[in-house]
């Protein structure tokens, strides 16, 4: 049990003596479920959920079998990441890279069970203005009015937008739809000058962009 360890050795420990940077992925877990399940230490519990999801990332998202305290714990942290990341974002930065809005996006609609389409607004110089969910389907689809997206990024006075959307099912693939809705927004943006940067789909912890796929 991770009590009986001496303390120099627990992740809390070492954590604050060396920076969370020092701990391993399930060391860093551990630390917030503070208690493990099932007579394992949360070390233990820890690893247990990574080998499970099979990364990092689908063991803190998708954990199964927890006390509703431990999920909720893990749950604030993503969401805690995801608000640090939206407000480096909105910071004024220009995007040199797709890099920041790749993670941002990444954390915000990985997991999610319903298609959720996101636009973030960027101004001339490529700084964003703002992000904002403008629709949400079902499992398999989600309708996106290319009227609504060019009203919403009229009213944010964007120069420039990127476009993102989830698969459920965790094949970050376009599909064709996708590829012919990118196309429609595309061009009705282009009427009002408002330039198309990427369109990202997101499943799971992987994310495609169309922009290095060639397909804008």
């Amino acid at each position: 049990m991770l009590r009986q360890w001496p303390q120099t050795e627990r992740p809390t420990f070492r954590a604050i003596q060396c920076g969370p940077e020092s701990l391993t992925d399930a060391e860093l877990i551990s630390v917030l479920l503070r208690t493990g399940t099932g007579g394992q230490s949360a070390l233990d519990t820890a690893r247990h959920m990574i080998q499970e999801g099979g990364s990092l990332f689908a063991a803190v998202t998708k954990a199964t079998g927890l006390p509703s305290e431990k999920t909720a714990r893990l749950a604030a942290s993503l969401e805690l990441a995801r608000r640090v990341l939206r407000e480096h974002l909105n910071t004024g930065d220009t995007l040199s890279s797709p890099a920041a809005v790749r993670d941002y996006l990444r954390l915000s609609l990985a997991g999610r069970e319903h298609e959720v389409f996101v636009c973030v607004y960027l101004d001339a110089q490529h700084r964003v203005i703002e992000s904002e969910e403008l629709f949400r389907g079902t499992l398999t689809q989600t309708s996106v009015y290319p009227r609504e997206v060019v009203k919403a990024a009229l009213r944010a006075n964007a120069a420039a937008i990127i476009f993102a959307h989830n698969h459920p099912s965790g094949v970050a693939q376009p599909s064709q739809a996708d590829e012919l809705l990118t196309r429609s927004l595309k061009d009705a943006l282009s009427l009002v000058d408002v330039k198309v940067l990427d369109h990202f789909i997101v499943a799971g912890s992987g994310v495609l962009s169309f922009a290095e796929r060639g397909l804008l």
